[in-house]
């Protein structure tokens, strides 16, 4: 698209100029704010890319702009668009209003309560009225007219529906007419590739019959799109659909070292989930990627300016009332999981769905697979010498005989239950790390704390140059004995301090962090992982200037609270960037250290917010 037309496009919610992201499901423009609120809404509400930085199949691209550019928003806001909505107080957001109620309560009211979509007249079948909203729409999709079909869509006609008397699907029109955009938003709305028509033919096979080889190529990709983006979050790519390749299996470790009692549970509960348990299980797992790559690509694209307000991640998948409580809650605690846990159960569940697809005549695992996070895998063994167990339970292949002796009797299990399973062998391996690594830091500080206790003996006091990594002096006499002769009086323990530093000063620290936050971000994006290091480094300089300028002691316990998060996670982040930089790591392990570069720098801007918003507060008083 031109930058000619991009500069005529606004925001469909509230008309700011030049909006960056789109809806894909309802076919509109959206700007960054009134995206913020998108993504709170969910996936079942609306579905949100960023139209530069996201990964877009070029069909789907080219119907949201088609939609975009023929009206679609009218669909939406119908009755804003009558003059009599004017004297009834309904009005369209704009882009002065307040993100917080005005925006968010406009928006809400479009897309999930669809306040201003045309309504049908009232009949006493719902049904009735859903099944012939559906024959229009199997008659719409021969035409290229997508705004009808969205009209349609957005009344409640079915995508799968089977049109009895054609015996066929609204899919199944559509590709035999070519109609690729049309094919693009059925699909966006759930439309099966796989559906059988009253022959036993799919919109695949109408397609390829019908002389459009690009729509049915497209159309299988639709139909493996769940496994292709857990794929591809792993490894960056696809399976070659052409050629027959469906499945790409990434795989965290060697798959023939033994395999401990809990992981050979957990892999053995998955595979007792029924189909529906499975395919909900593998929906959330996919909602969950949507989640942290958005994430990512909002925390590269914002202005520094932004970086920390209220608006900056969805920290973990909002409520879908469609689905029961339990399944919320599962859903939730998905963003529990460190990157390298996450990694684990995307590839049970893609090693899953290829056994369910193949059945037991699956080709070997070890065909077809991408050997990735060798690296992360690497330096875990290299901590944990006792703990010889692997982080990947792989699925035994076709020559393995006690693959078919395996005991799945106990029975099909919730989707909660193997969660709760693979939530505790990951708590349970991350806390074996933990305690060595707190164990290997203990001995270091020791070591740290004898060697300044030689040269500080004699001396009444010392100048502390970390906010809460140095030893203070009564600390080192405990742990370094000193001649009575020359020891003196010890050091009182430092009180409480109540006083804050300026405001001004605060706001232009965080100002210089979040500066920095943000190259480090563009680095990411623009994958220069050797500037990572150089980057962390001054958004380390620019914490400590932050810390030094509080208290050794503060007495408000969020103000400690702060500064601890904020100090960690600028050391997290250092220590992240350093293993891009020490190591040549394969593509798959720099992914993960750049989520976890992303994680601690988000986690530094909202550490640094949080001392702006106190020191504002308290300052007032």
């Amino acid at each position: 698209m031109s930058k000619r037309v991009r500069s005529r496009e606004v925001c469909a919610d509230c008309s700011a100029p030049e909006p960056r992201w789109a809806s894909v499901n309802r076919g509109v423009l959206i700007c960054d704010e009134c995206c913020s609120i998108h993504r709170g809404l969910g996936r079942h509400s609306s579905q949100v890319r960023h139209l530069t930085h996201s990964s877009w199949p070029p069909s789907q691209l080219q119907m949201v702009q088609t939609l975009y550019g023929n009206g679609a928003n009218s669909i939406w806001e119908h009755s804003l668009l009558d003059p009599s909505s004017s004297g009834s107080g309904k009005r369209k957001a704009n882009p002065q209003d307040r993100v917080h109620p005005n925006k968010t309560e406009f928006i809400k009211a479009k897309y999930q309560m669809l306040a201003y979509v045309h309504r049908m007249p009232c009949r006493e079948d719902d049904s009735v009225t859903a099944k012939d909203l559906s024959k229009q729409l199997h008659s719409s999709v021969r035409t290229g007219n997508l705004e009808t079909c969205l009209r349609l869509l957005s009344l409640g006609a079915q995508a799968n529906f089977f049109h009895s008397e054609k015996g066929n699907t609204p899919l199944h029109i559509a590709a035999k007419a070519g109609q690729m955009l049309q094919a693009e938003l059925l699909a966006v709305y759930g439309a099966d590739p796989g559906a059988l028509d009253s022959s036993g033919k799919t919109p695949i096979d109408y397609a390829r019959q019908a002389g459009h080889q690009e729509l049915a190529e497209r159309l299988v990709e639709i139909q493996y799109e769940l496994t292709d983006r857990l794929t591809f979050y792993l490894c960056g790519r696809r399976p070659d659909h052409r050629n027959g390749q469906h499945f790409i299996i990434p795989q965290m470790a060697d798959s023939s070292l033994d395999l401990s009692e809990f992981a050979k549970a957990a892999k053995k509960k998955l595979q007792s989930l029924s189909n529906h348990q499975f395919e909900e299980l593998a929906m959330d797992v996919y909602d969950e990627v949507d989640r942290r790559e958005t994430d990512a690509v909002w925390l590269a694209t914002q202005n520094h300016s932004t970086l920390v307000t209220d608006t900056t991640v969805v920290p973990f998948l909002p409520v879908n009332p469609e689905y029961s409580s339990t399944r919320n809650q599962g859903r939730q605690k998905l963003a529990r999981f460190s990157a390298h846990e996450f990694a684990t159960l995307v590839i049970d569940i893609l090693t899953d769905a290829k056994r369910r697809q193949w059945g037991n005549s699956c080709e070997s695992p070890k065909e077809n697979v991408e050997l990735i996070l060798q690296g992360i895998d690497s330096r875990h063994n290299s901590e944990s010498q006792d703990n010889d167990q692997p982080d990947y339970d792989s699925v035994a292949s076709d020559e393995d005989p006690s693959s078919e002796s395996s005991d799945l009797s106990d029975g099909p299990i919730t989707v909660q239950e193997f969660m709760e399973v693979k939530s505790a062998l990951n708590a349970s391996e991350a806390k074996i790390q933990q305690l060595l690594k707190v164990n290997c830091h203990l001995s270091e500080e020791l070591r740290m704390m004898q060697s300044k206790g030689c040269s500080l003996e004699g001396q009444s006091t010392m100048q502390e140059n970390d906010y809460d990594t140095t030893p203070n002096h009564s600390e080192l006499e405990e742990a370094v004995p000193v001649p009575a002769s020359e020891a003196g009086e010890p050091e009182e323990e430092v009180e409480e301090d109540a006083t804050l530093p300026c405001t001004e000063d605060v706001i232009c620290k965080t100002e210089q962090i979040t500066k920095n936050i943000q190259e480090l971000l563009r680095a990411a994006q623009e994958t220069k992982h050797e500037s990572f290091l150089p980057c962390s480094e001054k958004i380390c300089m620019a914490v400590t200037e932050m810390a030094a300028l509080f208290p050794k002691r503060p007495s408000s316990e969020t103000v400690r609270g702060s500064l601890c998060l904020l100090t960690s996670s600028a050391s997290r982040l250092h220590g992240e960037c350093q293993k891009a930089a020490e190591h040549n790591p394969c593509p798959s392990d720099i992914q993960l250290v750049t989520q976890q570069v992303i994680q601690c720098a988000y986690d530094i801007a909202k550490a640094a917010k949080q001392l702006v918003t106190v020191t504002t507060k308290e300052n007032n008083n």
